[in-house]
């Protein structure tokens, strides 16, 4: 039975966020940076890839470390952290990787014969002279490169522009040649920073950071992270380095502007940073983006959505779901894991996750994992106070009758099951002090027809949600 797709489409121990997505032959391949779960900082593991078939999002194979960050010779002691890269494929074919360490402003190169390889080291973006980008007099700090390859021109964007920085003007523009690291053409600027918007058409949704470029047709689709960090916009162009006009906002890693289940401004996740892009698959499009786990910033997940792109070139926003990969909804029956909860939330709203995690550990819950980084341990969700929400989109259902769940902690009250995040309670299932996990069940009519479903937390102490079953 071919598997479902869920959002992570990750197994829940795995952390990788920056997500650039490529169809190459009949598989499509992810890079993304590498966070470690429980990690003090952004991308402390090397760099490894997955991929899948392109008729199954559900279906990932591990592929390996494709490259350390030791492999690159200004970092031989790891003490630096390998940042969002990207991949193109050169005019000879070869597959080239495009990142940028944490702690120097040049673009970094290595290069592979296969999408998943061993990438080795080949050398700096540089200037006819020798001199690398972003260390002549007048460059700007390069970050987050993104590339797109046409014949034997490579287009590079890169940039990071905090708001009122007026240092950084926007998002950069380079143009290399056949030899993938020579610049053929200057920078140029293609989307203002915040000190420098007004009038542009960006104002609110200025560029950040996390640029990412794509083609449909004779259309080149800028994807970017706005100054609000949350959200990946796009701008679009015919010319890959001008012209771009802001068209909006494809995705929120807490889904604000989305006003199709909720009020538009109300956050229905813990936000955060966000990178990705969009790509066709299989006669579909999509957007990778991230979400962030664990209560903190630095264990980030991907997450696919299908997009719609209109005859116009516009891309309306989407909504996170837990079933994005899976082409419709879920199957309305059956035992799902608690992590793949696209809203989570309690009354006092947060449109951030906090940086250190001591904040979201008292007050708001969190999807965690047991034990260390790497080890295979199934995500759920935990701290769940009274009000707190887990909210799953959605299922097909048809004559379910009974709901169970698995809970642990310190806790005594009820889970309410709802088919809104605010709507009556369908029906409770009152749960107790465990510090195993335990199964408790209910008889509870889940209406047919494709549902989200809700669970709500009313009680005392704190409470972790492992999975729901269906019956």
């Amino acid at each position: 039975m071919k598997k479902q797709g869920f959002n992570p489409y990750l197994p829940s121990w795995e952390y990788i966020p920056d997500g650039e997505p490529y169809v190459f032959g009949d598989r499509v391949y992810v890079y993304g940076s590498h966070d470690r779960f429980n990690g003090h900082a952004y991308c402390l593991n090397d760099y490894v890839c997955w991929s899948a078939p392109v008729d199954n999002l559900g279906d990932w194979r591990y592929e390996g470390v494709i490259y350390k960050k030791t492999d690159d010779p200004l970092n031989p002691d790891g003490s630096m952290c390998l940042y969002a890269p990207d991949v193109t494929v050169g005019p000879d074919g070869r597959y080239y990787l495009y990142y940028v360490l944490d702690k120097v402003s040049v673009v970094s190169v290595a290069v592979c014969d296969t999408p998943a390889g061993k990438y080795e080291f080949y050398g700096y973006v540089h200037y006819p002279d020798g001199t690398r980008l972003g260390e002549r007099e007048g460059d700007e700090p390069q970050f987050d490169p993104g590339v797109l390859t046409e014949g034997d021109i490579t287009y590079l964007y890169t940039g990071f522009c905090p708001i009122g920085d007026k240092s950084r003007s926007g998002a950069m523009a380079t143009v290399l040649g056949p030899d993938m690291l020579t610049i053929r053409e200057e920078t140029v600027f293609v989307a203002p920073s915040e000190p420098y918007s007004k009038g542009s058409g960006y104002e609110g949704h200025e560029f950040f950071e996390a640029p990412s470029i794509r083609k449909k047709g004779d259309t080149y689709y800028f994807i970017y992270s706005s100054v609000v960090m949350h959200e990946l916009c796009y701008a679009t162009s015919k010319y890959p380095t001008k012209g771009f006009v802001y068209r909006g906002v494809i995705v929120s890693n807490n889904d604000l502007h989305i006003d199709s289940y909720k009020p538009a401004e109300k956050p229905m996740y813990y936000g955060g940073n966000n990178h990705g892009s969009i790509i066709e698959i299989n006669g579909k499009w999509y957007i990778f983006y991230h979400r962030h786990t664990n209560g903190t910033n630095f264990s980030r997940q991907g997450c696919i959505e299908e997009i719609k792109i209109l005859d116009d070139g516009r891309i309306p926003q989407v909504e996170m779901t837990s079933c994005g990969p899976n082409g419709g909804p879920l199957i309305g029956r059956g035992e799902y894991p608690a992590y793949l909860a696209c809203n989570l939330f309690c009354k006092d709203e947060s449109i951030y996750t906090d940086c250190t995690g001591a904040w979201m550990d008292s007050q708001f819950p969190k999807i965690t994992q047991d034990g260390r980084d790497g080890d295979e341990e199934l995500g759920y969700i935990a701290n769940m106070k009274a009000t707190a929400t887990a909210g799953f989109k959605y299922f097909d259902c048809k004559g379910i009758k009974k709901v169970k769940i698995k809970v642990r902690g310190y806790c005594r009250g009820d889970f309410e099951v709802k088919t809104s995040w605010n709507g009556p309670a369908l029906g409770k299932i009152t749960v107790e002090f465990s510090n195993i996990w335990k199964e408790y069940s209910e008889d509870i009519d889940i209406p047919d027809g494709i549902q989200a479903l809700y669970f709500t937390y009313t009680g005392s102490g704190s409470a972790s949600l492992a999975s729901f079953t269906l019956e």
